[in-house]
């Protein structure tokens, strides 16, 4: 029967300390199950504080600069864009507290700005799940009003990034949704990852997945509604957890309790990181919207350095040049101390 490989292989390297001492330091060099790429875990820097993670960073230098911010009100009513007719008549979105407006500098052809809370700035963690279950929903309806108009744009994605950082132009929260008839690369690979997995083994690629690492167990962190969150076997990113949400294939699906689970999670997951006093992140989740497509949706949450003064970023020319991620932290390791944020009872506030 055909099986996903999870590969581990330990390396050691052999070195004299100046001290006249000779050591031994082993890497881990892991394969990634659904990709086939490698990573490497310098186990000899695990437990190394970061520069700038020994206490959470100071506020963001323009967390009080609303006056100027385009997403603040009423700055947002004149300064962002509207959406055509065909897709909304009234310009822009509105869900609970989230407002939905198109991208002023698109990445797609159907490229947009979900806002999922009325401050100016939210620490990670700090946000409310309501917030995000609105501002996932938004983007869930304004997916399902592009394809009513494009039924092209089968590709499709929800991203986030938290504090400049991590890619953030603007720190008032937000997350960016992209549709396209135009693949990304990971929409290509993973649409036929998952796609011939199911032709030959009549089973869904994620779903595989998770089945062996809640057998497993030493990954397995635990359950938001249907969704189910794992630390990644082989992380591409620092901390890097995936939310699965088995044999569900669309971004369009219309039960709340959907976007319920995931905004818990994605909540879970910020504070966890800001136990670690980071305070920016990336997260992702892709579609294809096509009837025939066996791409179950997977959310991955990735920590990035602090924003703030004299950081090291947590890309270096290893991963620049080799194309294999070189992080310190043992999957393992990272589910055992998110586990806790996933514990019934957990105080709303971090």
């Amino acid at each position: 029967m055909t099986r996903l490989s999870f590969n581990n292989e330990p390396v050691t390297a052999r070195l004299i300390l100046p001290s006249g001492e000779a050591v031994e330091r082993t890497i881990e060099i892991r394969t990634n199950s659904i990709t086939g790429r490698t990573i490497r875990i310098a186990l000899s820097r695990t437990g190394q504080c970061e520069a700038g993670t020994d206490t959470f960073p100071e506020l963001p230098p323009d967390v009080e600069n609303t006056t100027r911010c385009p997403f603040c009100r009423p700055q947002v009513e004149f300064m962002t864009p509207m959406l055509r007719q065909d897709v909304s008549v009234a310009g822009r979105l509105i869900q609970g507290d989230s407002l939905l407006f198109p991208n002023l500098f698109p990445y797609g052809s159907h490229s947009a700005v979900s806002l999922f809370d009325n401050r100016h700035f939210v620490e990670i963690g700090a946000a409310s799940v309501q917030s995000y279950t609105d501002c996932l929903i938004n983007c869930r309806n304004y997916l399902n009003q592009v394809l009513e108009t494009d039924p092209s744009s089968v590709y499709m994605a929800i991203t986030q990034n938290h504090l400049p950082s991590a890619g953030g132009s603007l720190i008032h929260p937000h997350l960016q949704i992209n549709a396209d008839f135009v693949p990304a690369n990971h929409h290509r690979f993973l649409k036929k990852k998952a796609d011939t997995w199911f032709q030959e083994t009549g089973r869904f690629l994620f779903s595989d997945y998770l089945n062996h690492e809640k057998q497993d167990g030493s990954r397995y962190i635990g359950k938001t509604g249907d969704w189910e969150w794992v630390a990644a076997f082989a992380p591409e990113g620092f901390y890097e957890i995936w939310g699965i949400l088995p044999e569900i294939m669309s971004l369009r699906t219309s039960e709340t309790a959907v976007w319920e689970g995931l905004a818990q999670g994605i909540v879970n997951a910020q504070k966890y990181y800001r136990s670690l006093n980071r305070n920016g992140y990336n997260l992702g989740i892709l579609s294809v919207e096509t009837p025939s497509s066996r791409l179950e949706l997977r959310v991955i949450l990735v920590v990035r350095s602090n924003y703030a003064p004299w950081v090291r970023n947590d890309h270096t020319g290893f991963e620049l040049m080799l194309g294999d991620m070189a992080t310190f932290t043992l999957p393992e390791d990272t589910a055992k101390q998110a586990r806790i944020f996933w514990t019934t009872g957990m105080p709303d506030q971090v």
